[in-house]
C-alpha cells in the first residue's frame, strides 16, 4: 500500500476532506515519548504505547496520581483552528464533583495553552475533557485557577469504554471562554489524573491534530 493511499484512508476514517490542512501534534512513538515534557502534579501517571488499525496510541493509567505529557508547539489558528481528538476511557471516575478541588480529576484531558505573559502563571488554557459525570458542552473555570477553563467534549455518560473522535474550534473557544482574540497557540498537553479523588482511571489517546475544517 503506497503512502498516498494510506493518507487518503486516514482522511476517510477521520471524516475530513482530502484537501484539508492538518498539523499532527503527537506521533506516540518511542522516540517522541522520550522527548515529551512531563508535568508532575502528584506522583506519575503510567504511560504505555500501542497501536491498532488507526495508528499509534498512548495508554494512561492513574491511581491517586497525576501527571501530563506535553510539547511546546506553535499552531496557526488562522489556518488550522480545529482541534481533533480521538480517545477512549476504559475506566471512568463516576461520582466525583469535577468542578471542585476534591474532585477536579479527569480520566482524559487535552490542554491547549496560549502564552499571555512572561511567566507560566500568566498563561491562558482551555482544558478539553472527557468527563465522567457531566454533559458535552458544559464549561467551568478550574477551581485552582481562573485562567484555565474546563470544556467537556466527551462524556462516559454516552461513550463509556469506546473510541470516540471529537472536534472543536479553538480560536472561537478562546473568544467565548476567555474573551481573547488569538491567532496562535504555544503548547498542547495530555493528562490523566486522579490525585484529588484517589480513584483509578484508564484512558487512551490517539490522532490528536489541528485541521482547517
Amino acid at each position: 500500500m503506497n503512502i498516498l493511499y494510506k493518507i487518503f484512508l486516514i482522511f476517510i476514517i477521520l471524516g475530513l476532506p482530502a484537501n484539508a490542512d492538518i498539523v499532527k501534534i503527537f506521533q506516540f512513538t518511542e522516540d517522541e515519548f522520550k522527548q515529551l515534557k512531563v508535568r508532575k502534579v502528584k506522583g506519575e501517571t503510567k504511560w504505555g504505547l500501542g497501536s491498532n488499525e488507526n495508528g499509534n496510541y498512548i495508554r494512561a493509567e492513574a491511581e491517586g496520581t497525576g501527571s501530563g505529557l506535553g510539547k511546546e508547539v506553535t499552531i496557526d489558528l488562522n489556518k488550522t483552528p480545529f482541534i481533533n481528538i480521538t480517545w477512549k476511557v476504559e475506566k471512568n471516575l463516576s461520582g466525583i464533583i469535577e468542578n471542585s478541588k476534591k474532585g477536579h480529576d479527569y480520566a482524559a484531558r487535552v490542554f491547549v495553552v496560549k502564552k499571555t505573559g512572561s511567566t507560566a502563571l500568566s498563561n491562558r488554557a482551555i482544558n478539553y475533557v472527557f468527563s465522567s459525570n457531566n454533559n458535552v458542552g458544559e464549561t467551568w473555570k478550574s477551581p485552582y485557577t481562573k485562567k484555565s477553563i474546563d470544556y467537556v467534549l466527551a462524556t462516559t455518560l454516552k461513550n463509556d469504554d469506546e473510541w470516540i473522535t471529537v472536534k472543536s474550534n479553538v480560536k472561537e473557544d478562546f473568544k467565548k471562554l476567555h474573551d481573547l482574540d488569538i491567532s496562535e497557540l504555544n503548547g498542547v498537553a495530555i493528562m490523566t489524573d486522579t490525585d484529588n479523588s484517589k480513584l483509578k482511571a484508564v484512558a487512551y489517546y490517539q490522532n490528536i491534530f489541528f485541521s482547517s475544517e
